[in-house]
């Protein structure tokens, strides 16, 4: 048997807008992560290193993108029968816990410069947050244009991570002119926290959905009552039980149902209206329908309770 039979579907995701997006946002940012961690040692500047710390993550994060988005590509074998498109989801899970750390660790160091304020050279603090606004405003467009164009949990944490970037730039700004038209040094470490929240914001929100993905929760845009009713209305189903649906990766899905037929309608053509309704209406591609009777597979007291009701309502057209 070939390797790519194990599925008749290809499981594999070819986003060759998104490779070529992530290479060049990982070439800026690993290039300005060095300005900018020199730039913070020599200004002494903790909100310019926090930003620093964020870039450093970036530079992980991406890296860890493209290891997934590259993997994706790798069709199914008898080992991973669905591919390795859920590394995007392991990827994503990881890049959002590395930003919450990240902002626990500016959080507490903020905390230690309100204690013990620290000497900071302001000009040197505006001039590379100044170049690092410019590279995070190019680079945010870059993904969010990205985004537009193929969906992607990955690239999805590299905005986030940018957007945090881009605000930590507007804030190490805003910190350096306050510095230096009142002269209170405990600006710069309230930025920092102010970064720091942000930072942990973004990173929850990509936890979360990576988190409810590797649950195989269903995705928060279907509503699964509404499926299993469009899948009874099909000619020929009784029944819809035992039904799981979950995503695979961002914007693969797999649906899984049982179904009670109408023995006096082929299977077949059943199997083939639900399956083009759930890709018409819903955009699923990936279902695995199995089509039983009541009386053979039963599912202990639920299929009797069929039968009861299927009996009680031959009763109720008989008598009427």
């Amino acid at each position: 048997m070939k390797e790519y039979d194990y599925h008749h579907l290809h499981h594999v995701k070819e986003q060759s807008k998104s490779k070529k997006t992530l290479w060049v946002t990982l070439i800026l940012t690993l290039f300005f992560t060095i300005v900018e961690i020199i730039g913070g040692i020599l200004s002494n500047s903790l909100a310019l290193l926090s930003d620093s710390a964020h870039m450093i993550s970036d530079v992980l994060a991406l890296g860890l993108s493209m290891v997934a988005i590259y993997l994706a590509t790798r069709p199914p074998n008898a080992r991973f029968t669905f591919g390795y498109l859920r590394f995007e989801i392991i990827a994503s899970f990881l890049n959002g816990l590395a930003l919450a750390i990240i902002a626990i660790g500016i959080f507490v160091e903020g905390v230690r410069r309100f204690l013990h304020p620290e000497a900071i050279d302001f000009k040197l603090m505006l001039i590379i947050s100044s170049i690092g606004l410019v590279v995070n405003v190019v680079l945010t467009v870059v993904l969010s244009r990205s985004m537009k164009e193929e969906e992607n949990l990955n690239v999805q944490s590299a905005l986030w991570h940018f957007i945090g970037d881009l605000l930590s730039s507007v804030g190490v700004i805003i910190s350096a002119t306050l510095i230096y038209f009142t002269g209170f040094q405990w600006f710069d470490p309230l930025i920092s926290v102010v970064i720091g929240g942000i930072i942990f914001t973004g990173g929850w929100k990509i936890i979360k959905e990576s988190y409810l993905i590797l649950m195989e929760s269903v995705p928060d845009r279907f509503n699964l009552d509404e499926i299993r009713n469009d899948i009874a209305n099909v000619e020929g189903v009784e029944d819809v039980h035992e039904m799981h649906f979950w995503a695979i990766s961002s914007d693969h899905y797999s649906l899984t149902a049982h179904v009670f037929i109408d023995n006096k309608i082929q299977p077949f053509c059943i199997i083939l209206a639900i399956n083009e309704t759930l890709k018409e209406k819903y955009g699923i591609e990936h279902s695995t329908i199995q089509m039983e009777n009541a009386n053979i597979h039963p599912h202990g007291e639920y299929g009797k309770e069929f039968l009861r009701h299927q009996e009680e309502e031959k009763s109720k057209l008989v008598h009427t």
